[in-house]
């Protein structure tokens, strides 16, 4: 069980004990180096969401929220050296949170967790203006506490859920990165298969490699190897083959955003999983807390999605460039997959079905009447 729990309780990402960087798991070193980097300043913070040192919906928000206790931390210092925390004072450091917010919203426009969690930061700056900078900070900082709390929770509970409809000894398909490296604790789409491990169940998992940053190879398959899990690697190309000879009996997917009719965002590469998954009769589920759900945002057609260097695809991971400098690529970082695809998503709520366009809103609306009643 310790080998589980050294997995599901990775410390990815925290507030250092004085409050004045954030530590981060440096994902993109793995699996062969274990490095922690400490953040402290802006353009840090948007370096290391765009380059991947973090990723995973759930932990950039996290992430970004820590960033913004930080940078509210270094403000209120500097602006009490220079001189008392006057009404003026106080509404030009909460303007200066915001650019800042902005900045380091900027930095990966597709997942949704990052905008919410800034902006629930901002909030809470918003709530102590009638107190002094210091009072600012300190409420920044609390809120991105609670978020990470709440989190660790989301998890554990989307865990339990999907757990409910998978059983012993299944074999389980699953694309991109979506466990403790990429959320808090157990994970969102390798939750179950963690929490069903530590209690005596076995499953045969099938990781996708996830072209072109391989997120499955590197992150996926190392998590579940080390939790002592049964995990066999193969390119994205495969995912058919295993699928037709009856070796996989559930898709689990994490997400980077939920639009209000069900369309989801997640890892290039994910539609094509779930349209393989249809036509073989397979579940296909989408794992992720109410955080990820915008329902200001229509459809699939509404989200951003980003798009990445071709150095990525040309050159990344390769002794020398596999295609010539001239060859142009198109390397979008997320598809959408159509609700019609999916079986459902499982939140910290409950498991979401169709019509999605109820459901989802019902699980929201749940989420929001628990945190009116903790308020």
């Amino acid at each position: 069980m310790s080998e589980i729990r050294n997995v599901t309780h990775i410390d990815n990402v925290r507030l250092s004990d004085d409050g004045s960087s954030v530590i981060i798991l440096d994902q993109s070193r793995l699996p062969m180096h274990t490095e922690y980097i400490e953040i402290n300043k802006p353009a840090e913070m948007y370096d290391a969401i765009f380059h991947l040192k973090v990723r995973g919906a759930p932990a950039i928000g996290i992430f970004a929220a820590y960033c913004m206790a930080v940078i509210a931390k270094k403000a209120a210092g500097r602006q009490a050296e220079r001189e008392s925390a006057a009404e003026g004072n106080v509404q030009l450091f909460t303007k200066k949170l915001r650019e800042y917010g902005e900045y380091i919203k900027s930095s990966r426009p597709t997942a949704v967790n990052l905008a919410w969690a800034v902006d629930r930061t901002l909030a809470a700056a918003g709530s102590a203006e009638n107190g002094t900078t210091a009072d600012i900070a300190e409420a920044v900082k609390n809120e991105a506490l609670s978020i990470h709390r709440e989190d660790i929770e989301m998890c554990r509970a989307i865990s339990e859920y999907g757990l409910t409809v998978i059983k012993n000894g299944d074999g389980i398909l699953t694309h991109c990165n979506a466990g403790p490296l990429a959320t808090s604790r157990y994970g969102t789409a390798l939750g179950p298969l963690l929490l069903g491990a530590e209690r005596g169940m076995e499953f045969r998992v099938f990781a996708d490699e996830t072209r072109p940053l391989l997120q499955g190879a590197r992150l996926t398959s190392y998590e579940l190897q080390k939790a002592g899990i049964d995990v066999t690697l193969i390119c994205d190309n495969m995912a058919s083959a295993v699928m037709k000879n009856g070796w996989v009996q559930a898709c689990f997917v994490g997400c980077d955003r939920v639009a209000a009719n069900g369309d989801t965002a997640n890892k290039i590469g994910t539609s094509g999983v779930a349209i393989l998954a249809k036509h073989y009769g397979i579940p296909f589920y989408v794992l992720g807390p109410t955080s990820t759900i915008d329902l200001d945002c229509p459809s699939g057609a509404d989200i951003p999605i980003e798009l990445r260097a071709p150095e990525e695809i040309k050159e990344k991971f390769y002794s020398e460039p596999v295609a010539l400098d001239e060859i142009k690529c198109y390397n979008p970082a997320f598809d959408v997959t159509d609700s019609s695809l999916i079986t459902g998503i499982i939140t910290e709520k409950g498991i979401c079905r169709p019509p999605f366009a109820e459901s989802l809103r019902r699980a929201v609306e749940s989420a929001h009447e628990d945190k009116d009643r903790d308020f």
